[in-house]
């Protein structure tokens, strides 16, 4: 089952790339104490995630820091291709999380079948928004949509969230 509004965010330990090479990264420690808008893409390099979704979130950037938000990227690569992804999309403001093995796309229920592309097992297109590490707001895209999870209409349903509360 894909995760929900009031769940807790689960608890996995991920790669990351630094200049001192390769690094344990706990979601527990990027979502603790912290307000986080966290947007998966089934993969880094391909076309919507890097000439539509990415670019959205370094474009808003301003405004969800603004409102206190941290933004992490997510996608079923290796920290290898996440640490390029970065650098060519000019997103180091951004937490960038490689989950190489599936294993916490498996943990949210939002796996995508991408074998018969050649891609292999991966994430939906989603985005989520999280106070300290429960889940406040989903959006799930269809399958092939770019309609709910872009930086606008999550920046849109937190605002309206925040005046709700």
């Amino acid at each position: 089952m894909a995760i929900q509004v009031g769940d807790k965010i689960p608890s996995v330990v991920l790669k990351k790339l630094d200049e001192s090479g390769l690094k344990d990264q706990s979601t527990d420690e990027i979502f603790k104490n912290r307000n986080v808008v966290l947007f998966g893409v089934p993969g880094a390099f391909s076309p919507t995630c890097s000439l539509k979704h990415l670019p959205g979130y370094i474009e808003n950037l301003p405004a969800f820091k603004e409102l206190g938000i941290d933004v992490v990227c997510m996608a079923v690569n290796d920290p290898f291709v996440m640490s390029a992804w970065t650098r060519f999309a000019k997103a180091e403001e951004i937490t960038m999380l490689a989950d190489g093995n599936a294993t916490f796309t498996k943990a949210l229920g939002l796996r995508l079948d991408g074998t018969s592309y050649g891609l292999g097992q991966r994430c939906q297109r989603f985005a989520l928004y999280a106070e300290n590490g429960i889940v406040k707001i989903v959006a799930v895209e269809k399958p092939g949509a770019f309609e709910v999870s872009d930086a606008e209409e999550m920046l849109k349903a937190v605002r309206d969230k925040k005046a709700a509360d």
